[in-house]
Parts: C-alpha cells; structure tokens; sequence
C-alpha cells in the first residue's frame, strides 16, 4: 500500500488531508485511489489507511474482514439513536446492520458511515427470524429485563444476531421470544437504562474483545 506523503502544515486542512503533494505527476498509480480526492484533498471521517481511496474501494477492502456478527434494531418510533448504532457497527466491522420495523430510518447520527455499512431492511421480527436461521444466527438480545444474564457472564457467540431495542420501550414481545438469549449491562447508579446507543457500543466492544484480532 502506498504511504501517504507528509502534509506541509501551512497546507493542512482544519480536518482531513489537503491534496496529495507534488501535483498529478507524483499521485499513486493504483485503481484504488480517487483522482478527485488527490487533486482536492480527503476531508471525510476516516481512517489514514483510506484517505484518497474511493468509496466503493474501501467498502470493497472492508469486505474482506468484517466480523462474523450482525447488528439488528427495531424501527417502530423513528428513534434517532438508530444512525448512532449504524455509526458503531461500522466501527466495529459488523457484518450487515438491519433494520426491522419501518423503512426509513434517521441517518442523522450514522455521519455517512451507513455508505462503508451494509444495511438490510425486515419488515417485521418473524422475517428477521426466519432470515437468522437460515443462516444458523442466533439471536442475542440486548435488554435489562428479567431473565436477562449479565454481560460478563453472558454468552456472545462469534457468530450471532445482536438485536436492539428503541430509547423508553426497549424490545418488543416478538424480538424477546425470537432471541436465543438476553443479555443485560451492568449500571451502578441510579437511572434504570442505558441510552440505546451506548448500550449498542457496549455490546460491540465487547464482543471485539472476546473475539476480533488486534485493530489494524
């Protein structure tokens, strides 16, 4: 892989790269690389490995080593911490993100990461179901109810669903009885719930410790 070239700091961005140094004669010679970009710089949220890539490419690069786990939210109320999920399963190299419930979905807090995200639609909880075991997914719920096994304790197998709920009503009936097991958080002050989105984080991060390689 080429190495990027050192920025003049009087040519830097306030984020981002400015355009590659030395003009159109010094810009690498590989596919991979966007000739707009190049010439006018990499101003977007992502890591120095793919500056000047082009979008395709880099989702292309990503398939190759995503993580065999899945990232399930239920849809039913627009919630806005569904985009902040998206945004966390990018980070955490999750396999396909789907939504269950209504289509439209608020990308306000995904930042653009649902680009580099595969994202998938289920009109309902029985068609996410039957779609998991087709592929041999468990499901692993994440909610602090009754039943429900603490984290540290908890099974996270490498290949699974991990199904989320809304902000206030947490997971449906219909998400609770598809899951193969419940898994809770841990909290030791006084509020009963973790927004939704950090719980999400949480969940990924862990299940990165226990299973994923050292980040590249």
């Amino acid at each position: 892989m080429t190495d990027l070239p050192p920025v003049p700091a009087a040519a830097a961005p306030a984020y981002g790269v400015g355009p590659w140094p030395g003009g159109p004669d010094a810009w690498p010679d590989d596919p991979r690389y966007d000739r707009q970009l190049l010439a006018d710089g990499d101003r977007r949220n992502v890591v120095d490995r793919y500056r000047y890539w082009r979008m395709d490419a880099i989702v292309a690069e990503l398939d190759t080593h995503r993580h065999p786990f899945h990232v399930a939210i239920e849809n039913w109320q627009h919630d806005l911490n569904i985009g902040s999920i998206v945004r966390s399963a990018n980070a955490f190299l999750a396999d396909t993100v789907h939504i269950v419930g209504r289509r439209r979905w608020n990308r306000r807090g995904a930042m653009v990461t649902d680009r580099y995200q595969h994202v998938v639609h289920h009109p309902d909880v029985a068609s996410l179901a039957a779609w998991a075991a087709g592929e041999g997914l468990p499901i692993i719920a994440v909610d602090n109810i009754g039943g429900s096994v603490a984290l540290p304790a908890a099974e996270l197998p490498e290949r699974c669903v991990l199904l989320f709920g809304q902000e206030g009503p947490g997971l449906s009936p219909e998400a609770l009885e598809a899951a193969t097991g419940i898994v809770q958080i841990s909290q030791y002050g006084s509020t009963r719930s973790l927004n939704a989105a950090a719980a999400a984080a949480v969940i990924m991060y862990d299940w990165c410790r226990r299973w994923a390689a050292p980040a590249r």
